[in-house]
């Protein structure tokens, strides 16, 4: 009996025991976990976000969406990209990777393809199949890895990663290679899609596309004021006399217009808050990494001027989402438990008034009619042959086969065109792919070496004066140059981030080594940048 007895109280022993290292295990996961490691980041990127709006804007914004995150959260008020001219593509590549266009690759969301001379899509794959789309795309010409490829590697692939944007590029570069999920909406047929390349369509996704389908949803959806207050409130508008707005989306390029619309914002939330739902994310140890992109443009990219009180709406709705994407997230893996992210594409859509009508100093340069020129100037110095391969934008490209049959040095040719074209009226400045690569560094010249690609920019890339316009005939493109300044802010908040603004100029590709310091995984491995905490 006191043998019985004695064995009762040493195996309540060893269950106290086990017990008590249990629940230590526990307090020690939580301890470390509330010492800094989030159990989800959201990094969250907002298409052609700018301060002044988001700053005029304030009076339409609830108190759990954007005015939480800059009254609560750090702020960095002066953000920049270390790249020219970044576009949606580039931009989401540059957050995602932290580093340039210089080593990530992706410098625009089209380029000129040099084996086919035709311009390429960022994202094309014709190697992978569609997901509720035609479209095939991937990750595949995203030259290094992301924060979720980072975090994938140092979980053993535990972790799970997800992204969801209105557009592929944007999804697929913030997501990266190594992604468990990927969608967007597809422009053809307002479904979300994905590709092959991530696997099977997630199921929380293809509930949306078959219960709350787009098309069948536009059919009756019109874009009105969210509320009264945006109806009345007039930041671009003199005085109160004003008429609003009413859209409807019908026609063959309604998906197109809806993802230009502050409703696709409502869109994207509902797929994030889906995607909270429907898979496991933030429920266990590990951290996970969520990306959404969001749209703050102008619908159909019309200029500000022409679509005023859309634009107020656009940033009113944006707060709603924020706000809602903000609550379901805590929701899930509790307050301070989430760490956000909150950042800008660094760009907006140009606006293109005429502005000889001001009297305000301008032309047009028309790339035909420069490489016509260049090409005969070239024919004199070089002999007869097609030394000039193919224009895209602003960028000249050599027939290098050409000069490498005639053994026409490379370099010297680049240098003889620089001084040529710089003749030309409306040229700031040439830059010649050996002077972005080996020449001395200026001051100017560093955001412009951030954008250029050995194998996917042009010999010859033009700086053409502001205000001139750009005409591209044989790609219908036309742009109006400029290097206006555009203010936008780095946020974040969230897993015991303090409450702090700082003034100071940051670049945007320190937001993946802040990050991944957070997330305690290493930083991608082509950026250089330390953490901004």
């Amino acid at each position: 009996m006191t043998h019985k007895h004695n064995l009762l109280l040493s195996l309540i022993t060893v269950m106290s025991i086990l017990a008590s290292t249990e629940a230590k295990g526990a307090r020690t996961s939580e301890s470390e976990r509330e010492g800094g490691v989030p159990r989800l980041v959201v990094n969250i990127l907002i298409d052609q976000l700018r301060t002044d709006y988001l700053e005029a804007f304030a009076p339409l914004y609830g108190v759990d969406g954007l005015q939480r995150l800059l009254n609560e959260g750090r702020v960095y008020t002066q953000a920049e990209y270390p790249l020219a001219h970044p576009d949606r593509a580039s931009a989401a590549a540059t957050v995602a990777t932290g580093t340039s266009a210089a080593d990530h690759g992706i410098v625009a969301w089209r380029w000129m393809n040099r084996e086919t001379l035709r311009p390429m899509v960022s994202v094309q794959d014709f190697n992978v199949r569609g997901r509720y789309t035609v479209e095939r795309f991937s990750p595949r010409w995203l030259n290094v890895s992301t924060i979720g490829d980072e975090l994938k590697v140092a979980t053993s692939g535990k972790a799970q990663v997800v992204a969801i944007a209105p557009d592929a590029d944007a999804a697929i570069f913030s997501a990266g290679h190594a992604a468990d999920q990927v969608i967007w909406l597809d422009d053809n047929t307002g479904n979300w899609a994905s590709s092959s390349y991530y696997g099977d369509f997630p199921k929380w996704a293809e509930h949306r596309n078959v219960y709350q389908n787009i098309e069948v949803r536009l059919k009756t959806k019109v874009w009105q004021p969210l509320n009264e207050q945006v109806g009345s409130f007039s930041y671009f508008l003199t005085g109160k006399h004003h008429k609003s707005f009413s859209h409807d989306f019908r026609g063959n390029d309604r998906f197109r217009s809806f993802k230009t619309s502050a409703l696709v914002n409502d869109e994207v939330t509902a797929a994030a808050i889906a995607a909270l739902h429907g898979t496991s994310i933030g429920q266990d140890l590990t951290t996970d990494y969520l990306s959404v992109t969001l749209y703050a443009g102008t619908h159909r990219h019309r200029p500000a001027s022409e679509c005023a009180l859309e634009l107020q709406d656009t940033y009113a709705r944006l707060d709603r989402a924020i706000a809602q994407i903000v609550a379901m997230t805590e929701q899930k893996v509790g307050r301070g438990n989430a760490l956000f992210a909150v950042t800008s594409t660094g760009y907006t859509d140009e606006e293109t008034p005429d502005l000889s009508r001001y009297r305000i100093p301008t032309g047009t340069f028309d790339m035909r009619r420069a490489t016509g020129l260049l090409g005969m100037y070239l024919v004199a110095v070089y002999g007869q042959g097609d030394y000039i391969e193919a224009t895209y934008g602003n960028q000249i490209y050599f027939n290098h086969r050409l000069l490498e049959e005639r053994q026409i040095n490379v370099s010297e040719l680049q240098a003889r065109a620089q001084d040529f074209l710089l003749q030309l009226a409306g040229v700031k400045d040439v830059y010649t792919a050996h002077r972005l690569l080996q020449g001395a560094w200026t001051p100017g010249i560093s955001r412009i070496r951030g954008g250029f690609h050995q194998q996917r920019s042009g010999d010859i890339t033009l700086q053409i004066m502001p205000g001139w316009r750009i005409v591209d005939t044989d790609h219908q493109q036309t742009k109006t140059a400029g290097e206006s300044f555009m203010a936008f802010p780095i946020i974040l908040y969230g897993a015991g981030i303090e409450r702090s603004v700082i003034t100071t100029p940051v670049t945007v590709d320190c937001i993946a080594p802040t990050l991944s310091k957070a997330m305690r995984i290493r930083a991608p491995n082509a950026c250089g940048k330390a953490p901004l905490i």
